[in-house]
């Protein structure tokens, strides 16, 4: 017995020894921990630790509680078509509507020590009510001031002074790979501290109302509640306002994003001057200049916003810019893609005359442009469709016919639009691999107008072996798309 005592004890000495070293090895590779070597010349000195840092920006981070209007949800969804109440009306029981309140929370930073407060849009979005919780406890019922649903940000104001503040810093100059710290109330549990690097620059996802996107994108945890929060530097200076996070589960998973404090800083100073923020506008819809499209037009890079519609009587018809032509730059600032030319052309004020450089038919042209202004509720001049294709033959998986009238009014489209209308795509084909669609109409083939198959073909041909541009219409939306031969 004494044996086995002494056997089990030894067992459990080496377990014990072994959990150690494991863990051990796991705070090692802890993320978050900076390198003992890296310090910024004027940052705060984090080696070892972020206790300076986050005690030094943590109360100007706040708790934003919002009080909303909601319904509530219905127990039997189909009580609003008149057909199912009229045979069901009797056994249907009563459901009153009560009107209740929801209660919302999020984060925000103070910029100024007089109370102005800078969240997203999404925090405050239909409050009937705004309460503004600092970390020494206080609480103060908050103004909206102004709201910018395209870019997600707000601006409130509380009636206090002395506040500790944050001093914004440039977001051009973060590096990926720069040590962050987010700061917010995830999960209304109280404020919290993350670390983590920035992970990439100029991000769009898509999941914004409008939307200027620009993000960075973080690994330091970001979960529901944060919204609104810091994203902060070593140097103690606010570079984003945390906004969103992509996670299929809706917890962090490490790929969170945050408006770059650049941004947030044009909106801000808009609102606080007028209420609301003006866009530039050039008049026209692109999109992004993918692998094959650059091949098709014999660019040397995939770089570039291509125009697939210009806007009658607009700044960029008034300038000469045409459909097809390749945006390169605006004032000398390249044109990385779709989303990098909206940005530029946004963040500058309507009646702004900017240099637009073009590349038409392998030549570069430079161009005069004095933008309008963006109307209000309406989306950026941009339609992001990656790849989608055309065609007319069994070569390609399609069936063409002439447009008809009653063809286009079945698809949406115009009765005096002329083409090539996609009766049926293989789903096989490249085609349909390209995004070609049943109703797309095909108006231009390699920049001449088809409206026969015949001219389709014989279009087609002049691609050789590059893959051949094809402009379609959508609807409303008119793009480019490549097409190939099937293999």
């Amino acid at each position: 017995m004494k044996q086995a005592n002494l056997f089990l004890g030894l067992v459990l000495v080496v377990f014990s020894f072994t959990s150690c070293n494991a863990q051990s090895k796991l705070m090692n590779f802890a993320p978050g921990q900076p390198a003992p070597t890296v310090a910024a010349a004027d940052s705060i000195n984090v080696q070892g630790s972020y206790a300076d840092l986050v005690s030094r920006v943590s109360p100007a981070v706040v708790t934003i509680r919002s009080t909303e209007r909601a319904r509530s949800p219905q127990q039997f969804p189909f009580m609003d078509d008149p057909m199912f109440r009229e045979f069901f009306r009797d056994r249907l029981p009563q459901q009153p509507q009560i009107p209740r309140q929801v209660q919302g929370v999020g984060s925000g930073v103070i910029l100024s020590p007089d109370g102005y407060i800078v969240t997203n849009h999404h925090v405050v979005d239909g409050a009937l009510e705004i309460r503004v919780e600092l970390t020494d406890n206080r609480t103060f019922p908050a103004k909206l001031v102004g709201s910018d649903p395209p870019s997600d940000l707000a601006v409130l104001k509380i009636d206090a002074k002395n506040l500790p503040t944050l001093t914004m810093g440039d977001s051009d100059k973060v590096r990926v790979g720069d040590f962050v710290l987010a700061v917010g109330n995830p999960l209304g549990i109280g404020q919290t501290v993350t670390s983590g690097i920035v992970s990439a620059k100029g991000r769009a996802t898509g999941l914004s109302d409008g939307s200027f996107e620009d993000f960075l994108q973080t690994d330091a945890a970001i979960n529901r509640g944060n919204s609104g929060g810091a994203l902060v530097n070593t140097n103690g200076e606010l570079i984003g306002v945390n906004s969103q996070i992509l996670s299929p589960s809706g917890g962090n998973i490490g790929i969170g994003f945050a408006i770059p404090s650049n941004m947030a800083k044009a909106v801000m100073d808009q609102l606080l001057k007028t209420g609301k923020v003006r866009r530039g506008m050039l008049g026209v819809t692109i999109q992004s200049v993918d692998a094959d499209l650059a091949s098709s037009l014999n660019l040397p890079a995939a770089r570039g916003a291509i125009v697939t519609s210009v806007q009658a009587g607009g700044p960029a018809e008034k300038a000469g810019i045409k459909r097809g032509d390749v945006i390169t730059a605006i004032n000398k600032q390249p044109v990385v893609d779709n989303n990098s030319l909206r940005n530029l052309v946004a963040s500058m004020a309507p009646g702004t005359t900017v240099d637009v450089a073009v590349m038409r038919n392998g030549r570069d042209q430079n161009l005069q442009v004095a933008l309008a202004e963006l109307p209000e509720r309406e989306r950026p001049e941009s339609e992001d469709t990656s790849s989608s294709g055309n065609a007319g033959t069994d070569k390609f998986g399609l069936t063409l016919q002439p447009l008809t009238a009653e063809m286009a009014s079945r698809y949406g489209l115009d009765a005096d639009d002329q083409g090539l209308l996609v009766t049926k795509v293989d789903p096989a084909s490249n085609a349909a691999n390209s995004g070609i669609r049943q109703g797309d109409l095909i108006q231009e083939v390699n920049r001449q107008q088809v409206r026969t198959v015949p001219e389709f073909n014989s279009a087609i041909q002049q691609s050789g072996a590059r893959p051949a541009l094809v402009l379609i219409k959508r609807r409303n939306n008119v793009i480019y798309v490549t097409l190939k031969a099937n293999s």
